[in-house]
């Protein structure tokens, strides 16, 4: 009967009402500062957001404009904030990427985010300057309908969970290990966390606990606490999901519940239900799930890593039925999650995300096909990721105003390669696997359809190929599909042109591709990179420009850095 409940609520159609109200303009006003903090227990220097961590959420409606006047309140280091999903139409200075769109902020300095949200969805936003992602800074962004609007589906409840992973080394350890000749790699996370709390060296399902872990004594206030879900029975709820972890693919589970996908980084999706969910780095979900289960337990929410072999326990938190006590726990063990390297169930579950019936589709040709190919390699010594045989490394003036003001040697103009050679094996260790760095544009024609093809290889080790999010700032693309082993010109049959969704964040799997298109329809310079942190860090990552002439005047706090734009602005003001 509950299930029968859930379909028919999600069968409510769109609604729309011709009176739109005004939007609004919603001010915020942070400080960035590190802070201690015992996000698992352990305390910790934290990038905080007005003293607190995670950040503060900021909650709007579709159309309303965000300005945030972010002050760097660090002593020795630049800071910017990247919006998670959020287009940036008509805004591309805002979009939170140092040395891309804008020059870090300086400390003491004060620098004003201006954009509208112009789709309703489930986001969030981070750090994008060295590792600061890794440590902390990061929160949620929740965008509601617009007024006199509703969602596709109902609930009675809602509930955001900001999922991230946590070390003990701080972030700037970590970018000298990733940095050395030996690579000294940062290893695995010590805790995953749920909204910034986690539990180290402990688990609150110690019964159950692999490998076996005492029981947490946890109490009243404390900062790693878990924050409990309370609900009541036989009602509908919907939990939005995002993924801000540095390194950790995971699993989702409500013990015994399941649960309805209904959005997929900001867009609708056809639902389908699920037993547990597999969320990668940047991405984001809303899932409905109905409180159907016996009403005088209480249930654990549970997320395990995927992708890499485990070394970090399960995160947990608890599902509370009111009126049980939250101290009541629950009597079955958390939910078993897949192994690690089942990534048959990986794919199972990324192949039955589509687009909601009448979602816009794509063109059905593309004026530009680009091949990107994900290789591990070596340069000078150093390990390196890199994309075509190049490792990325940004200059010092931002590339938005550099193109945009014809900036001479700020980077360089050299196309980056297009394709990889036709003989190259994806299954095998590269013959040569020396790289070169640069930090070339991919520039691309205004309002027109590209294809991507992220073409996953055997890394510098012997049978080793891993999982890679990537996603693409500036733009929704549709994801067509995905195969195994090498892309072949006849794999174009198997695009889903039908009813392909459309994301913001994709994962490529081990020895595999995936397909997207997109159309460039927003001035700017918008990279496109992995979404691990070392990863990114260690140069996986590619710029698209487009449209530039047509970006309205850049603020100058967005430009005047590096050499050539301290140069051009000292000749722009004489």
């Amino acid at each position: 009967m509950a299930s029968l409940r859930l379909l028919l609520l999600l069968l409510l159609p769109l609604i729309s009402s011709s009176s739109v109200m005004a939007a609004k303009t919603r001010h915020f006003k942070w400080d960035v500062e590190y802070i201690r903090w015992s996000p698992d227990g352990e305390e910790s220097v934290v990038m905080g957001i007005n003293g607190q961590f995670p950040g503060p959420t900021i909650r709007a409606r579709a159309e309303d404009i965000i300005a945030v006047e972010l002050t760097n309140k660090l002593h020795t280091e630049g800071v910017v904030i990247h919006w998670h999903g959020i287009r940036q139409l008509g805004t591309p200075w805002a979009d939170g990427t140092a040395a891309i769109s804008q020059c870090a902020i300086n400390p003491g300095e004060t620098f004003l985010y201006r954009f509208k949200v112009d789709k309703a969805g489930t986001y969030f936003y981070h750090g994008h300057y060295g590792m600061q992602r890794s440590a902390g800074l990061y929160g949620s962004l929740i965008v509601d309908v617009a007024e006199n609007e509703r969602e596709p589906f109902h609930y009675d409840g809602e509930f955001n969970l900001l999922l991230s992973d946590w070390w003990h080394k701080g972030s700037h350890e970590q970018e000298v290990d990733l940095s050395s000749n030996p690579l000294r790699w940062i290893g695995e996370p010590q805790t995953l966390l749920i909204n910034g709390r986690g539990q180290y060296n402990c688990s609150l399902a110690a019964q159950s606990s692999k490998p076996p872990l005492p029981q947490c004594k946890l109490r009243g206030g404390e900062q790693y606490a878990p924050q409990i879900l309370r609900v009541r029975p036989n009602k509908t709820y919907r939990l939005r999901l995002a993924s801000t972890t540095a390194l950790a693919s995971l699993n989702l589970a409500i013990g015994g519940h399941k649960m309805v996908v209904v959005e997929a980084d900001g867009n609708y999706v056809q639902p389908f239900s699920v037993q547990d969910i597999d969320i990668y780095s940047g991405e984001s979900y809303s899932i409905l799930f109905t409180t159907d289960q016996d009403p005088s337990k209480n249930y654990w929410i549970s997320i395990n890593v995927r992708g890499r072999e485990p070394k970090t326990p399960q995160g947990l938190t608890l599902l509370n039925y009111l009126p049980n006590s939250p101290s009541k726990f629950p009597t079955l063990p958390p939910h078993i999650a897949p192994l690690w390297n089942d990534y048959n169930h990986s794919k199972s579950f990324s192949n039955k995300i589509l687009a909601l019936m009448g979602s816009p589709k794509p063109p059905p040709y593309n004026h530009r096909r680009i091949v990107l190919l994900n290789t591990q390699n070596k340069i000078d010594g150093y390990t390196k990721w890199a994309i075509n045989n190049v490792s990325l490394v940004l200059p010092t003036t931002p590339y938005l105003g550099s193109i945009r003001y014809g900036i001479n040697n700020a980077f360089d103009t050299r196309p980056p390669p297009n394709n990889f050679p036709k003989d190259y094996d994806v299954m095998k260790q590269a013959l040569n696997s020396n790289s070169t760095y640069g930090n070339g544009v991919y520039m691309l024609k205004f309002n027109t359809t590209i294809d991507i093809i992220l073409q996953n290889a055997n890394a510098l080790g012997k049978n080793v190929s891993e999982i890679h999010p990537w996603h693409l700032h500036g733009h929704d693309f549709w994801v067509l599909g995905y195969g195994e082993g090498k892309f072949s010109e006849k794999d174009v049959k198997k695009f889903n042109l039908k009813n392909p969704p459309l994301r913001n964040t994709v994962v490529i799997f081990p020895y595999g591709w995936t397909a997207l298109r997109f159309v460039t329809d927003n001035p700017g310079v918008w990279a496109f990179h992995c979404h691990i942190e070392p990863h990114l860090h260690m140069g996986m990552g590619v710029i698209f420009a487009e449209g530039v002439h047509l970006v309205k005047k850049i603020p100058k706090e967005a430009l005047a850095c590096g050499l050539t734009g301290k140069m051009f602005m000292s000749e722009k003001n004489n």
